[in-house]
């Protein structure tokens, strides 16, 4: 599967990287809104590779029993800020950008204030369970982690708009990168839809005992708090 996705994702790379040359040569719109589309085909297969902060979202979902609408936002907020960032490094691509950020396609200054951000969560969400409070959640809450969650910038974006500027055609790139945010949304908003899902039938397999659900509730939201603590510490430890 991820042999094939690979593929996929070449063949249309290399489709992008003719249909940049051609538009770099005749400025032609019509033929490149054409090829548009497959930018949303693009994204939504690269977000099946591994990353992308799925299993991420899907924990903290599923811990803080999210509503349909807050995990529509949620998955919405990450693949804004995961591709977003990746134009604006691209397009501005200062020194300072380079040399901080790290290597090509990666930027482990960001991914480390990301991951830190995300065990503070964590931590909030493990402290709230432990005291024993209601658990409101509100939409900002869920928009926030998306943006946390989406401060690792998209490599394949990076490339692809470094591609677009160095071939004089900058704007392109931008269409291609907003069709490939819609893409990367389409598939995490599959993976937060599916958490909830699941949060939602876990649930009313006990509805009938509501002091269990509400034990239930508050160890579910404990064990991903504490989830993405680990998380955070592993992988800022490990850079």
């Amino acid at each position: 599967m991820i042999h094939w996705v690979i593929e996929f994702q070449r063949e249309i790379y290399l489709a992008f990287g003719q249909q940049i040359s051609a538009f770099a040569v005749d400025r032609s719109w019509t033929a490149y809104a054409a090829f548009l589309p497959m930018g949303i085909l693009f994204g939504a297969v690269h977000a099946m590779t591994p990353g992308h902060s799925k299993s991420i979202l899907a924990t903290y979902l599923v811990g803080s029993s999210a509503s349909m609408g807050r995990a529509l936002l949620t998955s919405m907020a990450l693949s804004f800020t995961h591709v977003t960032l990746g134009v604006v490094i691209a397009a501005f691509s200062l020194p300072l950008v380079s040399v901080a950020l790290g290597s090509v396609g990666r930027a482990p200054m960001l991914e480390s204030i990301s991951r830190g951000l995300l065990g503070l969560i964590g931590l909030w969400m493990l402290w709230r369970a432990l005291r024993h409070s209601g658990h409101h959640h509100d939409t900002e809450e869920g928009a926030a982690f998306g943006f946390m969650a989406g401060l690792i910038p998209c490599p394949l974006t990076l490339f692809v708009m470094t591609f677009a500027i160095t071939r004089g055609a900058p704007e392109v790139g931008v269409a291609f990168a907003a069709m490939m945010m819609i893409g990367v949304a389409l598939t995490l908003s599959t993976v937060a839809f599916a958490s909830v899902f699941f949060s939602r039938q876990l649930i009313r397999l006990f509805q009938t005992r509501p002091r269990l659900i509400d034990g239930i509730s508050r160890s579910i939201e404990g064990v991903a708090g504490m989830i993405l603590v680990v998380v955070a510490i592993h992988e800022i430890l490990i850079r």
